[in-house]
């Protein structure tokens, strides 16, 4: 799903209707499209009967093309008709094919609205569309709050669909009405608007998906927009295929960098995560102590065990790690570490020797061989995942960002980001998306800016935004969760920005999803949110 300006998908729409896709046509391609979504929703419940509020934009169009071909196929449907035409050939298009058609103009005393939410299983909020600005007026205002207070006293509240978006939200700053209905679903016409991705806006859109109304591959103008919002489909393709002759070496072996003696808990969720993204093998390298604690834990995975100073891993690390990067495909440094000075020196001393690594010559007796396993090895570092205390001891190091091996992942909230960048929080949280994009550029590594709306950046300018705001996953160990994702997916040879972008989905629904099996956002812990991957991933294939 791409996400767009209001005034975007105006441009879109102008070369769209100049390229021979008349303004009709889309709005009839996007009504067809709303009632289809409607019928496939409606036919696990055998819902019938169907009510849209019609305003006199472009949404209440396409509401009116939409209640038309559910009337031709069988549902009961009816139009509340707001300050529109009485002879609006859509309007007699719907009473030609059965639909019944009120007018708000007509019904002072909102009793015909009233029976009309009462009795219907789904309502379709065509009221007003993406080009409001507020206060409302207050013909339309008065029908949103007879709306939701009709609906408030229902027995069963109707599945309410909003068409484009929420009728009272501002589809460019995230402002919204208080007389916003809350949706179950907002199905946005051909993208998604940006301001739907904000707060408060966000809380009434419900689950989000796109309808197509038919835009050419080759508008130049569609082409521009390089903002995606991830979804189940986006993600389900970029997972690898798990064929039926597969062994563990097919997935790729994930090397976790991570622990401490204050913080054991951040490996095991970083190690188990990475299993459950599908690595064929986790090896976990962690200062010595832990050991005992951690391994009958996460009997799955094999050990390095490392130098350490009073439980962290020591500056003379780097070395003892160095003879496992053969074996891994990716890595990730930084879940539980802490900050001490040591621990800082050993990363250092990790990216200084990777960045010239050595040349080691396997022999026989005092002569070299020629033959190819005797050939040079090199000891550079994995495909790389930073994370947590990983970037605050990197952002110590001169120049760290030319250190990283290629195509890095670095996964900061904006606590982590003001220490890699040196900005204040509040500016970072004010424009995340341009923070993110200008920060990854210029590092030339892939940049995950956790929180509400995480927000994924390449160096290439492209940029994925996860739809998902939720305290669910405001919790210590989330984090770690979401670093083990990532590696485990980068493990298995998805590139730098896919691996992102499907381990930060995945661990998003796996938040909501815990959350809903919880029954509260404030009971979520770190492993809930583990245990919950296995349904979303069950969910993504």
């Amino acid at each position: 799903m791409k996400l767009v300006t209001v005034a975007q998908m105006r441009t879109i729409e102008k070369e769209a209707d100049a390229s021979g896709l008349p303004y009709a046509e889309m709005m009839e391609n996007a009504g067809r499209g709303l009632a289809e979504v409607v019928s496939d929703i409606a036919f696990e419940d055998e819902w019938g009967e169907v009510l849209g509020l019609v305003g006199p934009g472009n949404n209440g169009g396409d509401t009116l093309i939409a209640l038309t071909h559910l009337a031709g196929d069988g549902w009961h449907a009816s139009a509340y008709v707001v300050k529109r035409r009485k002879k609006d050939e859509l309007i007699l298009r719907l009473q030609e094919a059965g639909g019944q058609v009120f007018f708000a103009e007509s019904d002072v005393d909102y009793s015909v609205l009233r029976s009309s939410i009462e009795t219907v299983d789904v309502i379709l909020d065509g009221l007003l569309g993406t080009g409001i600005k507020l206060p409302l007026r207050d013909e339309i205002s008065n029908v949103l709050e007879q709306s939701l207070f009709i609906m408030s006293e229902a027995d069963i509240r109707p599945f309410v669909i909003a068409v484009d978006c929420p009728s009272g939200v501002d589809c460019d700053s995230g402002e919204a009405a208080i007389e916003c209905i809350p949706a179950d679903l907002t199905l946005s016409m051909a993208a998604v608007k940006s301001g739907l991705l904000k707060l408060p806006a966000f809380e009434y859109v419900g689950n989000l998906a796109v309808v197509d109304i038919g835009l050419p591959d080759d508008l130049s103008s569609w082409a521009e927009v390089i903002i995606e919002v991830a979804d189940h489909d986006l993600v389900a393709r970029l997972l690898p295929e798990r064929e039926l002759d597969s062994h563990k070496g097919s997935f790729g072996t994930a090397l976790i960098v991570s622990g401490s003696i204050n913080y054991t808990g951040a490996a095991l969720l970083a190690g188990t995560a990475a299993y459950r993204a599908g690595a064929g093998l986790v090896t976990m390298a962690i200062p010595a102590p832990l050991h005992g604690i951690l391994a009958g834990q996460l009997p799955e995975a094999t050990w390095v065990l490392l130098p350490h100073e009073m439980g962290a891993i020591s500056a003379n690390a780097a070395e003892a790690l160095t003879s496992s990067f053969a074996r891994a495909t990716a890595l990730l440094v930084g879940p539980g570490l802490g900050a001490e000075k040591k621990t800082g020196e050993f990363l250092e001393n990790l990216l200084t020797s990777a960045s010239n690594p050595h040349k080691q010559f396997l022999q026989i007796g005092l002569v070299q061989s020629e033959k190819k396993e005797d050939q040079p090895m090199d000891r550079g570092l994995p495909p790389m995942v930073v994370d947590a205390d990983g970037l605050n001891l990197l952002a110590k190091i001169p120049d760290w960002h030319s250190k990283l091996p290629v195509g890095c992942v670095l996964t900061p909230h904006p606590g982590e980001m003001a220490a890699l960048t040196g900005l204040p929080k509040d500016e970072i949280q004010k424009d995340r998306q341009t923070i993110a994009r200008k920060y990854a550029r210029e590092w030339g590594h892939v940049v995950v800016l956790k929180g509400a709306f995480t927000v994924i950046a390449s160096p290439d300018h492209q940029m994925t935004i996860i739809p998902v705001a939720s305290p669910a996953l405001a919790r210590a160990g989330t984090g770690d969760v979401l670093a083990g994702l990532i590696v485990g997916l980068r493990a298995q040879g998805l590139d730098a920005y896919d691996a992102a972008v499907a381990g930060a989905y995945i661990h998003a629904q796996a938040g909501l999803l815990a959350a809903e099996d919880l029954g509260t956002t404030a009971s979520v812990m770190a492993g809930d949110v583990l245990n919950s991957i296995v349904d979303v991933m069950s969910d993504l294939e």
